[in-house]
């Protein structure tokens, strides 16, 4: 079996089985980026300097293990549905409160 066939959409996007180093840093900054986006975007609350600092640093450390992960299995991918969903959300619950309050 060819492992070309098994890599996630971003894992081929990137060539990880061609150029490893930069596909792997390639994978790592888009799972980053997009963990930021959803806890921004779902989870984040108004919290002290150093308490988001400790959090976007678990966050960074943690998405490591993701990125292994997302080798062979489409974790970006599910990063980028559930920003899409929590994207529509906020938007729907912007227009929503726009029209309560005119």
């Amino acid at each position: 079996m060819d492992v070309t066939e098994r890599l996630s959409f971003f894992a081929s996007l990137y060539r990880v089985d061609q150029n490893a180093e930069m596909g792997m840093w390639l994978l790592y900054l888009t799972i980053v980026g997009l963990s930021i986006l959803v806890y921004k975007l779902g989870f984040a609350k108004k919290l002290p300097l150093l308490k988001s600092i400790v959090i976007y640093l678990f966050l960074i450390v943690g998405c490591t293990v993701l990125t292994f992960l997302g080798i062979f299995l489409p974790v970006a991918e599910g990063l980028v549905v559930a920003a899409l969903i929590l994207i529509i959300y906020k938007v729907r619950l912007n227009n929503e409160k726009k029209k309560g309050n005119v």
